[in-house]
């Protein structure tokens, strides 16, 4: 879990800007005017300087990192902000936030493409006014009436059964081929795939459920929710300085994920933007391999810490890998103990999941932890909400989870329990919306 999950990680630090602290303006009390909007919000920090705020063509990394990577104020937070428009949808080269929501719907029945693009429409709309801190027109609800845009994200996906549903199978991508059966799958069918699938992600958990309500009301009588999912992440400045997040296994997580900085981050996550033929409309877009992991918490915590850190290969501490270093020190695959052994153990999982180890195959791993309760036998029902974002998942995903699923030691602690499989599109320009080359190509 520790390769095969977790953020997107922290820009090198010559490369963070520095946040800086928004003056507090005054509040204003008129006697009967309404409350402060989000509007108004912006409106303020953006007349004192509004530390945190990111515009222009920032959709990656970089930008959302440097609103993380330093000790902003709680109102730096809150007045981050990232494009909706832009060549790549948001959500995906950003770091994921503290709260997110992975949801699908199915089309319903005699929905047919007009109704579906119809649908993207209103959801492309409404997603760029909540990005950008404004209320979308005829949002009543008031539930982050009074909130920034706290980095909120909202991407939009197409599953396999989409494209039959709208007459568009010509235009289904060979990439979205159904992903093979692992011997640790115990899936459940109405927790997996879907038409359509929305990933919303911000660092305030209200300014999260207002776009997860607008978009769930705005899907009307075209769309059914098929599933909901929810998950958390450490939030921003909850450690003294920026490190890579820990899941719910204690393990640091998300260590080797590639970087938007590396040569060739693009060709590893996105469809290139020169495409041709069929699927040209996914220029410029992502696949998203979605799978819901849950962790057997109570049998992991009876290893003890020395055991926990042979079956990762890495220190629980500081995330340095037992042969030796830092956390960001590269892993040294034919290092030997004294004794002779492995210093990483032959099924440790960062062997097993190593590029190395996998023909260069990678994956950016952008994921959630969850916990939805206890199950009967008292076993917290938690674990990983897993997000894998490849150009190609028959060139990314697939070969690694094949490796992990026959030789890494991690996987008797874990249950594969939902799965989907996803065609992101690109980006969309102002007064376009997502998927509109697909279907009005």
């Amino acid at each position: 879990m520790t390769e095969t999950s977790g953020k997107a990680n922290k820009t090198d630090k010559n490369k963070t800007s520095k946040v800086k602290k928004a003056n507090k303006a005054k509040p204003e009390q008129p006697a009967h005017d309404s409350a402060l909007t989000r509007r108004r919000l912006l409106g303020t920090a953006g007349a004192v300087g509004a530390g945190g705020l990111l515009v222009g063509g920032l959709a990656g990394a970089a930008g959302a990192a440097a609103a993380r990577d330093d000790k902003a104020p709680l109102s730096g937070v809150g007045t981050a902000a990232l494009p909706f428009h832009g060549t790549h949808q948001a959500g995906i080269a950003d770091p994921a936030q503290a709260h997110g929501h992975l949801l699908a719907f199915d089309l319903a029945p005699g929905a047919d493409r007009k109704a579906a693009a119809a649908l993207l429409r209103r959801w492309s709309a409404t997603a760029a006014e909540l990005t950008a801190g404004r209320t979308p027109k005829g949002d009543d609800t008031g539930i982050a009436l009074d909130a920034g845009p706290s980095s909120l994200t909202v991407t939009f996906g197409f599953g396999r059964t989409f494209f039959d549903r709208t007459g568009l199978t010509a235009k289904r991508p060979f990439a979205l081929e159904p992903l093979p059966s692992f011997t640790q799958d115990a899936l459940d069918a109405k927790r997996s795939d879907g038409d359509l699938w929305v990933q919303i992600g911000a660092d305030d958990a209200f300014v999260a459920f207002h776009a997860l309500r607008l978009l769930q009301r705005q899907a009307g009588d075209s769309a059914r929710l098929r599933w909901q999912m929810n998950g958390f992440n450490r939030a921003p400045g909850a450690t003294e300085r920026p490190l890579t997040g820990r899941n719910l296994m204690g393990q640091i997580d998300g260590t080797n994920n590639p970087k938007p900085s590396d040569a060739n981050f693009d060709e590893r996550i996105f469809v290139p933007k020169d495409r041709e033929g069929a699927d040209a409309w996914m220029a410029g877009g992502s696949y998203a391999v979605v799978r819901r992991i849950r962790m057997l918490l109570d049998t992991w915590d009876h290893l003890s810490p020395e055991r926990q850190e042979k079956v990762i290969g890495r220190r629980k501490s500081d995330g340095a890998p037992l042969s030796g270093g830092t956390e960001t020190t590269p892993v040294d695959l034919d290092k030997v103990n004294p004794d002779g052994s492995l210093a990483i153990a032959g099924d440790a999982h960062i062997r097993v999941a190593a590029p190395e180890s996998n023909r260069g195959a990678a994956m950016l791993r952008r994921a959630y932890s969850y916990h939805d309760g206890f199950r009967d036998d008292g076993a917290p029902d938690a674990g990983l909400l897993f997000i894998a974002w490849q150009a190609d998942p028959m060139r990314g995903f697939v070969p690694v989870q094949r490796k992990l699923d026959r030789g890494d030691g991690l996987s008797r602690f874990l249950k594969h329990e939902a799965s989907g499989l996803f065609a992101v599109p690109g980006g969309c320009a102002e007064g376009e919306y997502v998927g509109q080359r697909l279907l009005e190509g």
